[in-house]
């Protein structure tokens, strides 16, 4: 699989394997290394050494080896597909459901759905590109490339941040204030390294714009984001810092996010609910938007009963 990526300006100079460690945190800085050994990590067509420093404007080309196990015995995830065409595929993401495969996890993948899909419809000369990432909890929208050229002109708008992208979360109370904007880098967290925090020694900058749209007495809150960056668990980050993490988001929140109103919190309550972006080929800004899924309608359901219940 072929993942590219574009150095913006305002980037600092970095080690190639430091850059791509802080994007594909999934792939070992060491297994990295050996791919950039290899030539399969290149920079600007060229092959390179690890240590060579990456700065805007230099494009990185990612050729990733897959097992081969990866499209084994249907051992895949049903693809619920919005909309596709002959150079992109629209998906929604149910939440549980890992990007692609992975060390002890090869397969119900959503990368092994696709590709499942592409020898169903006798596209299975295709490699799917992978252009954005969700976390595994998090249902929703994302776009999938069919050919290098459509993900090079995927992966540049989501790189200049020209994509649409609007999430829906149910937090743990309410914001002070009903719309605002959080401007807080983030990076890794120096201490605890499954996180990521204003507590790091590689900060980024990311920006986050919420609304309330919803409250339940002081318990719980339901909100709409639109991030204007797009940060590894960014969202989940700065939620946090307000002081009303995802509920269910137990690694920023902690046990108390888990359960409320003795209600229990499956998952991260994250939605990605509109994605908006160029068509590669037309131009043609295209827009999509989905429903929150079942069990988030559920969970607003039943603090909805509790809201009245306190007020009675």
């Amino acid at each position: 699989m072929i993942t590219e990526f574009l150095i913006t300006s305002g980037e600092k100079p970095k080690r190639l394997d430091r850059f791509l460690a802080h994007r594909q945190p999934e792939i070992s800085r060491s297994s990295l290394q050996r791919l950039i050994m290899l030539g399969r990590i290149r920079v600007n067509t060229f092959i390179v050494k690890p240590s060579q420093k990456v700065k805007p404007g230099d494009t990185i080309t990612l050729d990733r080896p897959q097992p081969s196990a990866l499209k084994v015995e249907g051992k895949t995830v049903s693809l619920e597909i919005i909309y596709e065409d002959e150079v992109l595929i629209v998906v929604n993401k149910p939440a549980g459901v890992v990007m692609h495969p992975t060390s002890g996890n090869w397969a119900g993948t959503l990368l092994n759905g696709v590709l499942d899909h592409f020898q169903a419809t006798n596209q299975d000369k295709l490699t799917p590109g992978i252009v954005h990432r969700l976390d595994k909890d998090t249902s929703g929208l994302l776009v999938i490339a069919k050919n290098r050229e459509a993900h090079r002109t995927l992966a540049s708008q989501f790189e200049n941040h020209s994509i649409t992208r609007r999430y829906e979360a149910i937090v743990w109370h309410i914001p002070i204030k009903n719309h605002g904007v959080i401007d807080l880098a983030i990076g890794r967290d120096a201490h605890v390294p499954k996180k990521h925090s204003s507590h790091t020694a590689t900060p980024r900058a990311a920006v986050t714009e919420y609304c309330v749209i919803q409250r339940w007495k002081k318990l719980a809150s339901r909100i709409m984001l639109s991030p204007h960056t797009g940060r590894t668990h960014q969202l989940r980050v700065h939620l946090a810092s307000l002081g009303t993490p995802i509920l269910g988001d137990s690694l920023y929140g902690g046990t108390p996010v888990c359960h409320v109103a003795e209600i229990a919190i499956p998952r991260v309550m994250l939605h990605a609910q509109t994605l908006g972006f160029q068509h590669p080929i037309s131009g043609a800004f295209k827009e999509y938007t989905t429903d929150a899924p079942s069990d988030m309608q559920t969970l607003q359901m039943q603090l909805q009963r509790f809201a009245e219940e306190l007020r009675t």
